[in-house]
């Protein structure tokens, strides 16, 4: 007796169970790289989290030192004005003391017999009218200016020989520049 067994439907249940394994095996795959692509997701966000981060740490950073840049460019510019107006201060200080030289030294360098009546000055050039006894005496007077400390290149610009009172004299104008003996002394300090 032959007895026919019959293996279809166990090689059926088995491929169905194969497919079954495969469908489940490639489930299980898929969600390993889903979960694999969300961990490398999460990571790569994570990262560009921090950076971001990082990036509006130093944005913000930026802004204070633009603030301190443009505090520096007020203090500097302060600073500058500072300088400026003491310059000033020094200057109108030297003035004063200038003025007092200049008028004991227009004294000390006049001979006699000559008489200043105008004076006017622009910049370090001192223009002076006056009369004197004679044309030496204006010549006198010259070689005095240019031997003093204070005073450099006399030159003559106009002398006319009138009658007065008391006689001739000589009506002079001349031009002379005005130096300061201390000044050359602070350029070489």
């Amino acid at each position: 007796m032959t007895h026919h067994i019959n293996l279809l439907p166990w090689r059926e249940q088995q491929r169905k169970e194969q497919q079954r394994q495969f469908l489940i095996s490639l489930i299980g795959a898929a969600i390993v790289a889903l979960g694999g692509v969300f961990l490398a997701n999460s990571y790569v966000q994570t990262h560009i989290d921090r950076q971001n981060a990082r990036n509006s740490r130093i944005e913000q950073e930026n802004k204070a030192l633009d603030i301190q840049i443009a505090e520096i460019r007020d203090l500097q510019k302060t600073r500058q004005n500072l300088i400026e107006r003491m310059r000033v201060i020094e200057q109108l200080q030297d003035q004063r003391t200038t003025s007092v030289h200049l008028f004991d030294e227009l004294i000390s360098t006049l001979p006699d017999g000559v008489t200043v009546t105008a004076m006017r000055q622009e910049a370090a050039q001192i223009t002076l009218d006056g009369q004197a006894q004679s044309n030496a005496r204006v010549s006198s007077y010259m070689k005095n200016l240019d031997a003093s400390s204070w005073f450099q290149d006399p030159q003559l610009v106009v002398i006319e020989t009138k009658e007065g009172k008391n006689g001739r004299f000589a009506q002079f104008s001349l031009r002379v520049q005005l130096t300061r003996p201390n000044a050359e002394a602070e350029v070489k300090s």
